[in-house]
């Protein structure tokens, strides 16, 4: 999980996580678990919720982190993701309206510079062998993102 905080990727704030209750390969599943993971702890730690959480995926990703979000008690977070090859946003509880911006977009090129950076440091982590050690652990880019916090910015 990558944050882009005030125009730029904020590393001290990126983390890893392992999956650690889905056998296989179940990807709404370790959404779910990684999107609950995270923001149970962030609320845990009364740290500032981000202005937005943008998901690595289509529509069921997004359903996915939404029901994970609402699971920990998080109902009014924005969300959104974006589907890979078509670049099409989706906002939650707008799916039927879903955001095609153009190829040359500056906007679609930071949404997909933000997805690249969480791709990389993802496949960094599992190449370093961050995943072995647990026979249950399956690795995951958790594909969630945040975004733009809302501090004092």
């Amino acid at each position: 999980m990558v944050v882009w905080e005030d125009g730029r990727m904020k590393k001290s704030d990126y983390r890893k996580f392992i999956v650690k209750t889905v056998i296989g390969n179940d990807d709404y599943a370790s959404m779910r678990e990684v999107v609950a993971r995270r923001y149970a702890r962030v609320q845990k730690e009364k740290r500032p919720m981000p202005g937005l959480v943008l998901i690595d995926g289509g529509m069921g990703q997004l359903h996915a982190a939404a029901e994970a979000l609402e699971a920990v008690g998080i109902t009014d977070q924005p969300l959104a993701s974006i589907a890979k090859r078509e670049e099409i946003i989706y906002v939650y509880g707008q799916e039927d309206e879903p955001v095609v911006l153009d190829r040359f977009s500056p906007i679609l090129h930071l949404i997909q510079s933000i997805r690249d950076e969480a791709h990389r440091f993802a496949v960094t982590f599992h190449r370093s062998g961050g995943t072995r050690g647990s026979s249950r652990a399956n690795w995951t880019p958790s594909g969630a993102w945040e975004k733009g916090r809302c501090r004092s910015s």
